[in-house]
C-alpha cells in the first residue's frame, strides 16, 4: 500500500499524537541515565524518519536491526513504519551465519547494528547481502569502526534530515510492517510477515484483559526482536505508559530496574520468573513487592512452585498467562492466574503448603484460559474425540510467510483457517486446552502420544521439578515413551521401588513409583514412559525459555546407546 492509503486504516505510528500531546511533558522512556518525555520521543522518530527518507529509503524497503534494547531501538522501529518500510528484527544472539540466512530471505536495503553484533562484520564479504545499500550504527561506534565499514550512525541521519520536509506516514503494500522471525531450530529462519492491523488488534486485547494504562511503569524483559517483547512494547506506546529498557535480560539489572524506577509491570517466561525469584530470596529488602501489579507469562506454563513464589514475592500482582505464537502476532488466549483484589485462584487449582494455587496441567492438557474478544478459535477433530488440531481465523493472524505466494499460504483448506500447528480441545465454558504439538507428537506401538500431556501429569508429582518426554527409536514400538526428569531439591533417585530409606526416611523416587503415579492418574496404559531418566542439569533451553527437545532426544539417545554397549 502507498501512501495514498486511506487514513481510516489503522498504523503503529498513530500512538505518536497520544505521546507528543497527552503525554508530552511526562516521561515514556528511560534507557539507563537517559529519559524522554512523549514529545522528545515523538521528535525524535520524526526526525529519524526525515533522515531516512532523505537518504532514500523507499516505501516498501525492508530495514533490517539487530540489537539490545534500548529507546533508539523503539525509535528506529517506528520511523521505520512511517516511512512506509518494513522492519525485520534479527536476533542479536544469531550468529553472522544465521543473520545472513535470514537477510537473504527478506533481502534488506539498510542494516542497523549496535555494538550487541559488530562482530558480524569481521565475517562480512563484499557481496554477502547483494540488496544491502547501506549499514548503520545504532548507537555511536569508534571512528575507526565507521571509516573502516563506510558506516551511518543514528545521529548523522538525525543530524543532516531536513526539518522542512513534508511528514506523512505511510504504508508498505499490504499493510505489512514487520517480519518477526520465528525461533525455528532447523533450515533457514521463516519470516513472519504481521501488518498495522494485527499489532494494534493485539495491543487493544491486552489494555482490554491485562489492563495496561498510561500510570504503567513497563520494564522490557524480553528482546525487541521476539513477537512477546515487540507486542508489548507496542501496547505501552499505545497506552502511553513508561518504557523502562535495560540492555538484555538479566536478573541482577531487573531487580534493580524494578526498584529504582517502581515497575509496575513486565512480562516473563519460565526461565525469567525463575532467574528473578532465585535472585530476589537472596535480598535482605525487596522494595519490587510494593509497586507490581501486574505480570503477564507466555512461553511456557508456569510450575506450581513458580506461582506459589510470584505470589509471595509479588503480593499486588495480577498475575495472568497468555497463548499464542508469532504467527498470530503474539496472545491468543489468556488466563488470570491469581487476582490480588479478589484473593482467588482459576478453577483449575491443587493445594500446595495448605494455599490454594493454580494448576493448569490436567489430564485433558494445559488449561492455557479463554481466547481474546477479537480471536476466533476452533478445533478441527477427526471422528468422534474432542481433541483436534487448533485452528483459528481474523485481523490478528500474520499475512503470510516472507517470500510465501499468496494463493500457497499456511492456511487450512477447511474454510482457510490457520492451523496453529497445536493439538487441544475446549471444553463447554470456553477455556482451550493444550495437549501438545502437532509435529511433537509420539508414534508408540500404533498409538498417538503427546509429550506435554504425560508432562503434564509427571509435573504434579511433588518430587518433580522439571520433565522432557521424548519418542526414541525402538524396534517393537517404532518409538519408545522416555521420560527425563529433574528432580526436587532433597528428593534422591533410586532404581528400586520402595517410597522411602529405610534408615533416613529421606524422600525417594524410582521409574517404579513414577509408573505406579501415572496409573493413580489415570494416564492410558501406552502414554505411561517405559524408561526413566535422572535428569542432573538444567534442560536446555532457547532464550525465550522453550526445551529443544531434539537436543534433549539426541542426548537420551546417546545415553541409551552407551549403556547397550557396555552390557
Amino acid at each position: 500500500m502507498s501512501s495514498k492509503f486511506s487514513y481510516s486504516e489503522p498504523h503503529i505510528c498513530q500512538c505518536l499524537t497520544r505521546l507528543s500531546t497527552l503525554r508530552s511533558d511526562d516521561v515514556v522512556t528511560i534507557t539507563g541515565n537517559r529519559q524522554k518525555t512523549g514529545k522528545q520521543f515523538a521528535d525524535e522518530v520524526l526526525c529519524l524518519a526525515r533522515g531516512l527518507l532523505q537518504l532514500g529509503v523507499a516505501t516498501g524497503d525492508i530495514v533490517a536491526i539487530s540489537a539490545f534494547n534500548s529507546d533508539m531501538y523503539m525509535e528506529w522501529l517506528l520511523a521505520i513504519a512511517f516511512v512506509g518500510g518494513i522492519a525485520a528484527p534479527l536476533n542479536y544472539r544469531w550468529s553472522f551465519e544465521e543473520a545472513r540466512l535470514a537477510m537473504l530471505v527478506v533481502r534488506p536495503v539498510m542494516l542497523v547494528t549496535d555494538e550487541s553484533c559488530h562482530h558480524w562484520y569481521s565475517n562480512f564479504q563484499k557481496d554477502d547481502i547483494p540488496s544491502l545499500r547501506w549499514h548503520v550504527s545504532l548507537d555511536s561506534p569508534s571512528l575507526d569502526f565507521v571509516k573502516m565499514w563506510n558506516v551511518l550512525t543514528t545521529e548523522m541521519l538525525k543530524k543532516n534530515s531536513i526539518s522542512s520536509l513534508p511528514l506523512n506516514y505511510c504504508w508498505a503494500h499490504e499493510g505489512a510492517v514487520i517480519i518477526c522471525f520465528t525461533s525455528g531450530t532447523t533450515g533457514r529462519p521463516k519470516g513472519v510477515t504481521l501488518s498495522h492491523a494485527a499489532l494494534i488488534i493485539q495491543s487493544l486485547s491486552k489494555i482490554a484483559i491485562v489492563g495496561y494504562g498510561e500510570d504503567d511503569v513497563y520494564l522490557h524483559t524480553a528482546p525487541l526482536c521476539h513477537i512477546g517483547g515487540l507486542s508489548s512494547a507496542m501496547t505501552m506506546l499505545m497506552v502511553g505508559g513508561c518504557h523502562v529498557l535495560i540492555p538484555k535480560f538479566e536478573p541482577k539489572s531487573a531487580l534493580e530496574a524494578i526498584e529504582r524506577h517502581k515497575v509496575t509491570s513486565f512480562i516473563t517466561v519460565p526461565a525469567i520468573m525463575a532467574g528473578i525469584i532465585s535472585l530476589i530470596r537472596q535480598k535482605e529488602t525487596w522494595k519490587g513487592m510494593e509497586t507490581v501489579n501486574k505480570i503477564l507469562n507466555g512461553g511456557g506454563g508456569l510450575s506450581i512452585e513458580l506461582i506459589k513464589d510470584a505470589a509471595l514475592f509479588f503480593p499486588r500482582a495480577k498475575l495472568l498467562s497468555a497463548y499464542g505464537m508469532t504467527e498470530t502476532c503474539s496472545s491468543l488466549t489468556f488466563m488470570t492466574i491469581y487476582d490480588p483484589t479478589m484473593k482467588t485462584y482459576s478453577q483449575h487449582h491443587q493445594t500446595v503448603a495448605n494455599i490454594k494455587y493454580t494448576s493448569v496441567h490436567q489430564p485433558q492438557g494445559v488449561c492455557v484460559g479463554k481466547p481474546a474478544p477479537h480471536v476466533e478459535l476452533k478445533i478441527c477433530v477427526d471422528g468422534s474425540s474432542p481433541v483436534g488440531r487448533i485452528l483459528t481465523r481474523g485481523p490478528h493472524l500474520m499475512l503470510r510467510y516472507w517470500g510465501e505466494i499468496p494463493a500457497k499460504a499456511a492456511y487450512s483448506s477447511n474454510e482457510s483457517w490457520f492451523d496453529t500447528g497445536d493439538v487441544g480441545s475446549i471444553d463447554e465454558y470456553g477455556n482451550v486446552w493444550l495437549i501438545g504439538r502437532a509435529k511433537g507428537q509420539i508414534k508408540s506401538g500404533g498409538e498417538n502420544i503427546y509429550p506435554e500431556e504425560v508432562e503434564g501429569i509427571l509435573l504434579q508429582h511433588p518430587g518433580i521439578v522439571g520433565t522432557v518426554i521424548v519418542g526414541v527409536p525402538d524396534a517393537h514400538l517404532t518409538e519408545m515413551v522416555v521420560a527425563c526428569v529433574e528432580l526436587r531439591e532433597h528428593w534422591h533417585w533410586s532404581h528400586g521401588s520402595f517410597e522411602h530409606s529405610s534408615k533416613n526416611k529421606v524422600p525417594v523416587l524410582s521409574g517404579a513409583i513414577l509408573r505406579r503415579y501415572c496409573r493413580e492418574k489415570n494416564l492410558t496404559g501406552f502414554k505411561i514412559p517405559k524408561v526413566f531418566i535422572l535428569w542432573m542439569e538444567p534442560f536446555p533451553a532457547t532464550t525465550t525459555g522453550k526445551i529443544k527437545r531434539d537436543q534433549v532426544r539426541r542426548e537420551v539417545i546417546s545415553h541409551l546407546q552407551s549403556l547397550h554397549s557396555s552390557l
